[in-house]
C-alpha cells in the first residue's frame, strides 16, 4: 500500500501545542470499518477524554491551555511514544482541561501485527482489534499516564480517562490540514468546543471532522 503522506517532519510548540509538519505537505458518526486495519501506513486523528469530562490537566486562560503538572505529565507520555513505537510519528497534538487532541502517523507496514487476519473463526473481532497497532498505541498511552497520574494524586486505581475514543483515518491532505488547524486552533475556540459544559455556540470546522470520526 503506498503511503498518502511524506514523513519528513519539523517540530515545533505553540500555546503547549505541538506542531509536525511534512515541508512538502503544504502547497461524529460514520460507522467504524469493520474490517480495516489499524495497522496500515497512513495518518490517524485521536481524540480521548477523561472519565466523566472532568478536568484534570489545566485551564484555558486568555484563550491558552495553561497545562498543570497531570497535564505536564500527559504530554511527556504522548512525546514518548515514537521512543516505544519506532514505526509511528506524531503530528499535531494538544491538551485540553478534559481531553486531548492528537494526530499519529504509521509511517511503515507493522510486520507480524500488520499481517495478522482481520478476522477467524476462533479470535474475538474485540481481541483481534487490540492487537493492532494504533489501539495498542493508545492503549499504552492512556494506562501509563493514568498510572503516573493517580500516584502524584494518591488515588490509586481511579479511572482518568473514557473506556473509549474517538478515531478517524485521514485519508487525504486537505483532511489532515483541516484537522491541524482545529487542532492548533482548539484552546483558541475552547468557548466553541464541544467537550466543553459552558460553551456558547458552535464550531463549523469542528462538526465538519467530527461528522466523519468513529467512536471506539
Amino acid at each position: 500500500m503506498n503511503c498518502p503522506y511524506r514523513f519528513i517532519c519539523k517540530i515545533g510548540y505553540h500555546n503547549n501545542v505541538l506542531m509536525k509538519y511534512d515541508s512538502d505537505i503544504h502547497p461524529r458518526k460514520s460507522i467504524r470499518l469493520k474490517d480495516y486495519d489499524y495497522s496500515r501506513i497512513g495518518a490517524y486523528f485521536i481524540t480521548i477524554c477523561t472519565y466523566e469530562k472532568e478536568y484534570i490537566f489545566g485551564n484555558v486562560e486568555n484563550e491558552r491551555m495553561s497545562l498543570n503538572q497531570f497535564g505536564k505529565m500527559v504530554l511527556e507520555y504522548w512525546n514518548s511514544l515514537p521512543g516505544r513505537y519506532t514505526n509511528i510519528e506524531l503530528d499535531a497534538f494538544v491538551i485540553m482541561p478534559n481531553h486531548v487532541h492528537g494526530i499519529i502517523k504509521i509511517i511503515e507496514i507493522v510486520g507480524a501485527i500488520h499481517e495478522l487476519p482481520l478476522q477467524t473463526a476462533n479470535i474475538n473481532p474485540k481481541t483481534e482489534r487490540r492487537r493492532m497497532l494504533i489501539p495498542k498505541v493508545v492503549g499504552y498511552f492512556k494506562m501509563n499516564s493514568a498510572k503516573q497520574i493517580n500516584t502524584l494524586r494518591n488515588t490509586t486505581g481511579m479511572p482518568v480517562w473514557q473506556r473509549n475514543y474517538y478515531e478517524h483515518i485521514i485519508r487525504n491532505e486537505n483532511k489532515l490540514n483541516k484537522i491541524r488547524e482545529y487542532i492548533q486552533n482548539n484552546p483558541l475556540k475552547w468557548h466553541l468546543d464541544r467537550e466543553n459544559p459552558e460553551r456558547t455556540g458552535s464550531d463549523q470546522l469542528e462538526d465538519e471532522i467530527f461528522d466523519h470520526v468513529s467512536y471506539d
